[in-house]
């Protein structure tokens, strides 16, 4: 077993070990098992090969909410079986999760927070199987909490932040962070706060030059209304590199809620900052003041997509980040909006995000993509899903261009409370400048699935 995830098993038991820690939350989980077949499983242009694939798993939230103990952890657990021996079996893990031990009401807490997941190996090839990796984020340390008044009141946190990845070194690194925050409320919704952070990042398999220090500084507002949410976040960033080299860039971010009708909702958010690879797998980069409860939703494995998954019906999905030490400058801009009525759910989700990185521009990268999703229910227990995605993906200093697009049906019903059904069916095509990037795809999937 990795050293963070000994390390974050180890921390965790000691929380719900310490005195005044009950465990008495709720726990609700999912076990689903299925048999895919694909027509190109290593997704190669060239020769495809079909393969079948044996995928038992299982999803779980756990929450709490008590006075001395406050968690809510989400994962899925899948063991991927490949009948043909094509590939080595896989066990997979996806989980996003925090703990929080109030040691002294108002004044100290001990938090915990663990993000795993499945991302690439090599982001330049196809998503085959044996070019996947287990990527795990370990965030622990101290909250001191004190009060200014009745309306404001200020924090101080020091974070131990971990990164590890089973095939790429390169990302493995150990992190110090020490953050202030004064927050003012202006009114029962609304919320201003001044925040200052340090970061060290020390790369392990690393020259010690690509080292370096973080320094931000920002304000953030925040509004809860009835019918609209905002979150704005401004200010500046300042890298500085064991080499004697130095960044700095503004920082920006923001996050805008919009129901306008019980039906309609509409969410748009954005961010120009400096990130990397294990900023970038935390939920909330760089943001440690939200409550636990907002930072994790459940995972369902065939939630979003039809029933599909990943394209192969499951639920552990795989990522699109450069796995590495590399540091970027980030623009990104994502919209949603969904519409649903009494039988029908639509979803349009139109994206952008630009990527420059510091020092070497390989995967110096602009995306762009759309997604299109449409639930229709044929009758209270039976459901048919489609949807559609397209992306188009340009590698500028490599003059690459990959265009990828991806289609789907997926036809589910409800038994009875605990019981149900898949059956799916997706295509995907890729076109790519790059010579043997190039694939078409197509699969099948049935399973069944119980609920708690």
């Amino acid at each position: 077993m990795p050293a963070p995830s000994r390390l974050a098993r180890a921390i965790v038991l000691a929380l719900l070990s310490a005195p005044g820690v009950v465990l008495a939350g709720t726990l609700d989980y999912t076990l689903y098992a299925g048999l895919e077949h694909s027509n190109n499983i290593a997704l190669s242009s060239e020769r495809p090969v079909s393969g079948n694939v044996l995928t038992p798993g299982g999803t779980f939230q756990f929450t709490q909410m008590g006075s001395t103990f406050q968690a809510n952890v989400a994962g899925t657990f899948e063991y991927r079986k490949y009948l043909g021996n094509d590939f080595d079996s896989q066990a997979q893990t996806q989980l996003a999760g925090q703990g929080n031990w109030t040691i002294a009401p108002d004044r100290l807490d001990f938090s915990v927070e663990d993000y795993a997941g499945v991302q690439p190996v090599d982001q330049l090839s196809s998503n085959s199987p044996d070019n996947q990796q287990q990527t795990n984020v370990l965030v622990l340390g101290p909250t001191l909490r004190m009060r200014f008044g009745d309306a404001a009141r200020g924090q101080f946190e020091l974070r131990y932040i971990n990164s590890y990845a089973s095939k790429v070194d390169d990302f493995d690194s150990s992190r110090g962070l020490a953050a202030f925050r004064v927050y003012r409320d202006l009114s029962p919704t609304d919320q201003l706060s001044g925040n200052v952070e340090f970061q060290r990042v020390d790369f392990t398999n690393q020259p010690s030059e690509a080292n370096y220090d973080r320094k931000e500084a920002f304000v953030r507002y925040t509004s809860t209304l009835a019918r609209f949410d905002v979150d704005v976040l401004a200010g500046g960033t300042r890298l500085e590199f064991d080499d004697g080299s130095s960044k700095s860039a503004p920082l920006a971010r923001l996050s805008l809620g919009w129901r306008p009708t019980a039906r309609n909702t509409v969410s748009v958010t954005g961010a120009y900052q400096y990130a990397d690879a294990a900023q970038d797998l935390i939920a909330t980069p760089g943001v440690y003041d939200a409550t636990v409860a907002d930072r994790v939703e459940a995972f369902d494995p065939f939630a979003a997509t039809g029933g599909l998954g990943r394209g192969n019906g499951t639920g552990v999905g795989v990522g699109s980040a450069v796995i590495g030490s590399q540091v970027y400058k980030e623009k990104r801009l994502e919209a949603t909006w969904n519409w649903r009525s009494e039988r029908i759910v639509l979803t349009v989700s139109p994206s952008f995000n630009k990527l420059r990185y510091i020092g070497d521009p390989t995967f110096d990268q602009t995306d762009k993509g759309v997604s299109i999703g449409v639930g229709y229910r044929i009758r209270p227990t039976l459901t048919l899903t489609g949807y559609a995605t397209g992306s188009r993906l340009t590698y500028d200093s490599l003059e690459r261009k990959d265009t990828t697009v991806r289609m789907g049906l997926d036809l589910g019903q409800q038994v009875n409370r605990h019981w149900s059904w898949h059956v799916s069916a997706s295509r995907e095509r890729r076109s790519s400048d790059a010579v043997g990037q190039d694939y078409r795809e197509t699969r099948f999937f049935v399973g069944v699935v119980y609920r708690r």
